[in-house]
């Protein structure tokens, strides 16, 4: 099975957990069944694998999600980056070039499309694989899977279906509606669109074509930019003759809101939480290094983290996002592909931060024009590279940087490092790469 995962979003809902560059489907709070903690993606990578262990998975993503990717699943799943953010019919286009002229995919293989972050079981992945064998058989020229409506929802979009058979004809869409409009929609036998769609690869590439010539995936990646924006749904879906769609009935959450986020949740408290007895449905995230304690809670949410601190009731946390869009804030906490990073204070003319340097991982070469650095090592054992000269690091090495020095290090061990930056007007930009 190809099967190409879209991955975007700007981490609003999950605040402070997620920001603009963890997304929610990175946040690990989800039980691996093995008493660990597992993200939306790699919850979802470990379900198509025990389905399908051959199957091709391809993420398509903006580059800010490329570390983070790489930081939970290493190099398991190919990864198609967006140049810049066309929604998901460019998206899509751009994949499926990716599989055939990068991946050797035939165009008569078929594809399904989904997006990374549903919360569901194995049968859900089992109809995906389904579709694929019904899209490869050419019954039609799209398939799509409807899930069956728990209640009157106005997140999601509708597909009323021609007849009440499993595989149905499409009679027609229907945008988010509100309450009342959603109830008289599924009174009509109408499915929630789930995201979901399988083509043959070929099918989807003539579409593509039909919007903007481009020769093969480099020249489409060159132009991503001047392609429109518009929805899978819009420019294919709905003006798609041959079309049918799977009656899905099968557990399946949209975990967009802290409500029903906590509802997934291994425990009702991860990290240092103490919950009294009169506590009731209160579920707390706490990623910071202090405790919290809840008395007498009631239907709350509790989240804290180095981007801030989230107390709130849960039916109002699904409300959060026009409120942390005024908060104006530098991203605090970030997973990349080497380890991650933690900022720990901000001043005037310095920045405090912890990195997490990964065993077999190492920082580019570089250099700062405008600022000087001290790195202080707090456990691990590696290797640092100052102007081309090599010294081991250990626990309490300290290693003064002054601007313009070329500087890296690497990991042997797990290596926690504190840097201070030191200098006017710091800033993410100011970095030089260099070949070592």
């Amino acid at each position: 099975m190809n099967i190409i995962l879209l991955s975007g979003g700007s981490g609003k809902r999950l605040w402070p957990l997620s920001n603009d560059i963890r997304s929610k489907q990175f946040i690990r709070m989800l039980s691996d069944g093995q008493g660990g903690f597992e993200s939306m993606l790699g919850r979802v990578y470990r379900q198509i694998s025990a389905v399908d262990p051959g199957a091709r998975i391809t993420i398509a993503t903006g580059r800010k999600q490329v570390s983070l990717i790489k930081n939970q699943l290493g190099d398991r799943v190919n990864v198609c980056v967006e140049p810049c953010r066309r929604d998901t019919f460019p998206a899509v286009c751009l994949a499926a070039s990716y599989l055939r002229d990068v991946q050797g995919v035939g165009e008569d293989e078929p594809v399904v499309v989904c997006p990374v972050d549903p919360y569901v079981e194995e049968p859900y992945f089992r109809a995906l694989h389904e579709m694929a064998q019904m899209a490869g058989a050419g019954g039609a020229n799209l398939y799509l899977m409807g899930i069956e409506p728990t209640y009157p929802s106005e997140k999601y979009g509708y597909i009323i279906p021609a007849s009440s058979e499993r595989v149905s004809g499409v009679d027609t869409f229907r945008e988010k509606p509100d309450v009342s409009t959603a109830r008289e929609y599924i009174a009509q036998g109408a499915l929630w669109n789930g995201g979901v769609f399988a083509f043959r690869l070929g099918y989807l590439l003539e579409k593509a074509h039909e919007r903007m010539e481009f020769r093969d995936y480099q020249d489409l990646f060159c132009r991503y930019g001047e392609m429109e924006k518009i929805s899978f749904d819009y420019a294919v879906a709905e003006r798609e003759p041959e079309i049918r769609v799977l009656r899905f009935g099968g557990q399946w959450k949209d975990l967009g809101t802290w409500n029903t986020f906590s509802e997934a949740m291994a425990d009702s408290a991860l990290g240092r939480a103490t919950l009294n007895e009169t506590c009731e449905n209160t579920h707390v995230v706490n990623e910071l290094n202090i405790p919290i304690l809840c008395m007498g809670c009631r239907d709350m949410v509790v989240a804290a983290s180095s981007d801030g601190i989230l107390i709130s009731d849960k039916e109002q946390s699904s409300y959060i996002k026009p409120y942390v869009e005024r908060i104006e804030q530098q991203v605090m906490y970030a997973e990349k592909s080497w380890g991650s990073f933690t900022v720990l204070d901000v001043q005037e003319d310095s920045l405090t931060i912890k990195i997490v340097l990964l065993p077999g991982h190492a920082l580019h070469y570089h250099s700062h024009e405008h600022r000087d650095e001290v790195w202080t090592v707090m456990g691990g054992s590696g290797r640092a590279v100052i102007d081309g000269v090599e010294r081991s690091v250990s626990p309490g090495d300290v290693i003064s940087m002054p601007a313009g020095c070329r500087h890296t290090v690497s990991a042997d061990s797990e290596l926690k490092i504190i840097e201070v930056q030191i200098g006017k007007n710091i800033s993410v930009e100011d970095k030089c790469k260099h070949e070592l």
